[in-house]
């Protein structure tokens, strides 16, 4: 959008557009089939938008995944961060750290 003195119009909040939610929802479907997560919020603030996960609703989120695009060429403009406020992993590319939560396969011996 460009604004009538020709400049263009910073968004009021940041959102996840469709691809990066459809990116985040298939995985929290899996993790919902496994018992492991039941309750998503998501917030789009002024600088980030997060999607956090629980357990239950009642308590602290397990994960946020966020979206802070003043990190992205630094940083990684996605992260995702645990109920300690860590910081697990961060990257570019949203598909690449959604993979922390891909199941390891074990070797059974």
């Amino acid at each position: 959008m460009v604004a009538s003195t020709g400049n263009p119009l910073k968004p009021s909040q940041i959102s996840f557009d469709r691809q990066e939610l459809s990116e985040i929802l298939r995985i929290y479907g899996f993790k919902v089939a496994d018992g492991e997560w039941r309750d998503y919020a998501i917030d789009h603030l002024k600088d980030r938008a997060v999607f956090s996960v629980y357990r239950q609703a009642h308590e602290a989120p397990l994960y946020r995944i966020e979206k802070e695009p003043k990190l992205a060429r630094r940083q990684g403009a996605y992260s995702i961060i645990d109920s300690n406020k860590r910081i697990l992993k961060r990257g570019q590319d949203l598909t690449q750290v959604l993979k922390l939560f891909e199941k390891q396969l074990k070797l059974v011996e």
